[in-house]
């Protein structure tokens, strides 16, 4: 499904393949060669998305862009299955495996590795080259790894990254739901004037 969302539409390169189920949706841009298979959401959320050359988004991936950090996907980069990306750069020659989860503001150098249900965090920094192993979660900039077992530590470096503030503009409060909530509703709602492009 194509549609357009605040008067962008996608583009997609005619040598590149995307599945009769998959949703691209707004200010995306999909190169050659790449490959956008059965399920997965590409969608500009007010910031554009950029899948460079040969890139292969797998079943059910998502790729969000956002206002504050759009998504650039460099060349020969596969998302897999059931992977997550919101408003993040990555290089070429990246490999995110399956249930990956990537942030706003991170950076993912060239051939670098996320395995298996690892989560690189927001604003978090990967340096050419990285692995993150499975299941373990990278934070901070320069990265730090952790096994998803030393929760205090990696809460120790996310918290100074300020995931309400830089995400949504909001301070932790007792309110930060009911605020967060409404604000980012009012944002995903400009989606009931999206239209339909044929295919």
């Amino acid at each position: 499904m194509l549609l357009e969302h605040r008067g962008q539409a996608p583009r997609i390169d005619p040598s590149a393949y995307v599945a009769p189920n998959a949703t691209l949706c707004g200010d995306v841009t999909v190169g050659p060669g790449c490959r956008v298979l059965f399920g997965a959401v590409v969608t500009a959320e007010g910031g554009p998305v950029r899948l460079g050359a040969d890139c292969i988004v797998m079943e059910n991936a998502v790729v969000r862009g956002t206002p504050k950090d759009p998504v650039d996907v460099g060349d020969h980069v596969l998302i897999g299955p059931t992977a997550y990306l919101t408003g993040c750069t990555i290089a070429d020659d990246v490999f995110l495996a399956t249930g990956t989860r990537v942030f706003n503001g991170a950076r993912i150098g060239a051939r670098s590795e996320v395995r298996i249900n690892a989560v690189v965090h927001l604003r978090t920094v990967l340096a050419p080259d990285t692995t993150v192993p499975i299941g373990w979660v990278a934070v901070g900039d320069p990265a730090q790894l952790f096994s998803p077992e030393r929760h205090d530590e990696i809460w120790a470096v996310q918290r100074e990254l300020d995931f309400p503030g830089y995400v949504f503009g909001l301070e932790r409060s007792d309110t930060l739901m009911p605020e967060m909530t409404t604000r980012y509703g009012r944002a995903l709602a400009t989606h009931r004037d999206d239209r339909e492009l044929p295919s």
